[in-house]
């Protein structure tokens, strides 16, 4: 995946500062049904956030690594536990897409 140019981050932040988590990651950690879920929230909203639980800040950081990694998604920031990843759908469902539904957040 080629990587955002730092005006498409700003906007992508922008947008996903109304968001909330849609998957969260406790203790049970990177699971199959975790992997499907996200795969599953992306490719219909393109652009979420995931909740990373545990103190371990490096851990983390490589939790979230992994996870946009194995669901091919961009990392656009990280906020403490919280990171928003974007992956582009193949075909955008403009009903659930984040960028569609918000795009007025970023004018």
């Amino acid at each position: 995946m080629a990587a955002l140019s730092i005006q498409e981050r700003k906007r992508l932040r922008q947008i996903g500062h109304a968001l909330n988590p849609v998957v969260m990651i406790g203790d049970k950690g990177f699971t199959e049904n975790v992997i499907e879920e996200l795969n599953r929230a992306l490719n219909d909203h393109e652009l979420i956030k995931v909740k990373v639980g545990g103190e371990d800040r490096v851990a983390r950081a490589a939790l979230i690594t992994e996870i946009a990694e194995v669901t091919g998604s961009e990392v656009v920031q990280t906020i403490g536990k919280i990171a928003l990843l974007y992956k582009k759908a193949t075909k955008q469902n403009q009903k659930l897409s984040n960028l569609v539904r918000h795009a007025h957040l970023s004018n």
